[in-house]
């Protein structure tokens, strides 16, 4: 059996000469020996490997399809060529091939299909339980759960609906083989994935020390010294890389930066574009990449760990990441067959906010939950998630999370039938498990304190990691910045290059696409909008001066409206961003938002903006009713209701020349939206927002 392994081994690798690494055949000997497995293994090692060869060796011996759940379908491209190579029949059921799931049914129905493979939200779905898995759950011959540290709520990456998996187990046969796989987990993941698989679970762990691998970590508190010193620092490093940031914001904008300064660069996030779209975007990435095509792919953690390069010359992380084990997991990325290869991290005064933030937002709150259930019990046929919107404040993000977290529960107290929420029995006894969150959210924030004190220590960099992923042998690397008694790579850049990067960042405005569509719900009934927004009523594309709190302007921007006063600095910001936008057409006069709150700042600088023009300001927008704080709002349709007869605009029907709509910050856009169509309504030509700063992190 062995030999048979082997062959298969060198099949999917493509290689004649290759051997099993140590513990990769004992692991497949004990799936085919009926056993439960936890494989803990950095990055690399090969697990999928493992199961692979012994879905196909299973089914050589007569056993059912393997089910394999896995959060990384999308990067798993690799290891399904090397499955292909073996003669695995491999399929996956996700969102984005509903048109092949009947096909994939069939031949589940006639055994020929070796191994299937599904996202663990697909196990929410009644459909995929009727029409797939109750015929699938009898007959599986082996169940393979990757990235298992997600099924741990003190892992990492914990996600609600890997709780679904632990409901699953009992109904699987006695005697199944079931592996759950992970690059990183410290003692107490593993235990807690031990528990949840049940009595029986064999341990495979190997060691963390990344042998080819320069750790170092830098503080650089201002964004424009980062991005000058990536300029400076990255043609010097061997091969190719990836840069590691917080948001898709900052993917784009480093990006950009580094083209500018001639690195060929590229942007990699989850929202590139919709469905396969996106995705053979992200293909194409990847593969410029993996043949050194680029420079550095600048990413997300959407590149994530199905990724594979072994002679990746570098990660370097541009902000702080969330925890040892995501900076382990990223890191550990470069240097797999390459004899050297640099680990660097960066520091900046933005990454308390960020991690605080994604903490913050992890679970949904107890009102929530409460509001939800309320909801449904007033409507016991049933609403989908966008009529629900209609009489709860809550974000369309913030309901989706809040669902998938309810129904993957046990007991849960709602469940989904095909677009309709409903309750169930359990509602009525239904109550959050406040202090598991609590725990879990105090977990988080010790795993940030963590990667403060890796960020300050004084000792062996790798070590430190090792400890803190309870290596059973920690040893100093001898190879890291503070190994070697200095720094790898030089810890400051050229004064010059740090201000031509302010001032790429204060030249980095952020285009405001037109709305197309209002919410449903004839939630601007008072002026008859609903539907499509008609071509003749729609705002132009608009401009946010910066971002607010961000580098380039942000900070000052936050700061001076706080302050009640706007500088003179501001104003000529914002006359070299309309020298450069050059708005069609050329607006004739300029408007504001007006506030009852806080009339004056933008006003005054609307008044400013028009004379450094040479315009009319023209303050016919006119605020008659004093409705609650938009940022109280939070979906479309309870923006739209709070805004419904709010405004009004105080111009005879007529034809008027284009115009600038001044304020001061923007979230999702439907007060500027609302006021360009009472504008164009009346007879202005062109409406062209323009707004100080963008203000929608974890907005709609």
């Amino acid at each position: 059996m062995r030999n048979r392994a082997l062959s298969l081994l060198r099949l999917g690798l493509n290689r004649p000469d290759a051997e099993f690494r140590d513990g990769q055949w004992e692991s497949i000997a004990q799936l085919l020996s009926g056993g439960r497995l936890l494989v803990v293994q950095r990055t690399g090692w090969g697990k999928s490997i493992v199961y692979f060869i012994a879905a196909k060796l299973l089914r050589e011996q007569g056993r059912g399809p393997a089910l394999l759940i896995s959060p990384l379908l999308s990067l798993m491209r690799n290891q399904l060529e090397a499955a292909q190579r073996m003669g695995v029949l491999a399929r996956t059921i996700n969102s984005s091939n509903v048109e092949s799931w009947p096909a994939i049914r069939q031949e589940l129905l006639a055994n020929q299909i070796d191994i299937l493979l599904i996202s663990p939200e697909r196990l929410a779905n009644e459909t995929f339980h009727l029409e797939v898995l109750g015929s699938l759950a009898s007959r599986i011959g082996l169940f393979v759960i990757d990235e298992a540290h997600c099924i741990s709520d003190g892992g990492h990456d914990f996600r609600p609906d890997y709780r679904r998996i632990s409901h699953l187990l009992p109904q699987l046969p006695q005697g199944l083989p079931i592996l759950a796989t992970t690059a990183t987990a410290n003692d107490r993941v593993v235990n807690d994935i031990i528990e949840q698989l049940g009595q029986g679970v064999k341990v495979v762990r190997g060691p963390l020390v990344r042998e080819s691998l320069s750790l170092q970590n830098l503080r650089l508190d201002q964004q424009s010294e980062r991005l000058a010193w990536l300029a400076e620092q990255l043609p010097q490093l061997p091969g190719s890389g990836i840069i590691y940031v917080l948001t898709r914001r900052d993917a784009e904008r480093v990006a950009e930066w580094l083209r500018q300064n001639q690195i060929h660069a590229e942007a990699y996030h989850a929202d590139l574009g919709d469905g396969d779209d996106g995705n053979e975007i992200r293909i194409k990435l990847e593969q410029k990449l993996l043949h050194n095509e680029i420079k550095a792919l600048v990413a997300t953690v959407a590149l994530g760990m199905g990724f594979d390069k072994p002679d990746l010359g570098f990660v370097i992380h541009f902000q702080r990441p969330a925890s040892v084990v995501h900076y382990y997991q990223q890191v550990g990325r470069a240097g797999r067959a390459v004899d050297s290869a640099f680990g660097i991290m960066l520091c900046g005064a933005e990454d308390e906010s960020i991690s605080n933030y994604f903490i913050a937002s992890a679970f949904p709150p107890q009102h929530h939950v409460k509001a939800i259930l309320e909801h449904l019990r007033q409507h016991p046929e049933g609403l989908s998630a966008v009529e629900m919107q209609r009489g709860l404040n809550i974000t369309y993000g913030q309901l989706q999370k809040a669902l998938r977290y309810l129904s993957s529960d046990s007991p849960s107290p709602i469940r989904q039938l095909k677009s309709k929420w409903l309750l169930t029995a359990a509602a009525a006894t239904y109550r959050m498990d406040e202090e598991k969150v609590r725990q879990i959210t105090a977990l988080r924030q010790e795993e940030q304190a963590e990667m403060r004190r890796y960020m300050q220590h004084s000792g062996c960099l790798m070590e430190f990691l090792e400890h803190s992923l309870d290596d059973p042998a920690p040893r100093p690397c001898g190879k890291c910045a503070n190994c070697q008694g200095h720094a790898l790579l030089p810890t400051e850049c050229r004064p010059e290059l740090v201000r031509q990067a302010q001032q790429f960042l204060r030249g980095s405005s952020q285009a405001l696409p037109p709305r197309l569509q209002w919410p449903p719900y004839q939630a601007l009934g008072s002026y008859g909008f609903r539907g499509k927004i008609k071509e003749e009523l729609r705002a132009g594309e608009g401009r946010a001066l910066c971002i607010w709190r961000d580098g380039g302007w942000g900070q000052q921007v936050a700061q001076e409206q706080a302050d009640g006063h706007f500088s003179e600095a501001v104003l000529e910001a914002l006359v070299q961003l309309l020298v450069e936008w050059h708005p069609n057409p050329a607006p004739g006069c300029v408007c504001c938002v007006p506030s009852l709150r806080k009339p004056y700042p933008i006003m005054d600088l609307a008044m400013l903006l028009a004379q450094r023009l040479d315009l009319p300001f023209i303050p016919c927008i006119r605020k008659v009713k004093d409705n609650q704080p938009q940022r109280l709002q939070f979906n479309s349709v309870q923006r739209c209701r709070n805004l419904d007869g709010a405004f009004q605009v105080d111009l005879q029907r007529g034809s008027y020349a284009a115009c600038l709509l001044l304020d001061d910050s923007v979230e999702t856009g439907w007060t500027l939206t609302l006021l360009a169509a009472l504008l164009r309504q009346v007879g202005v030509q062109a409406v062209h927002p323009l707004v100080l700063a963008l203000n929608n992190l974890g907005q709609e």
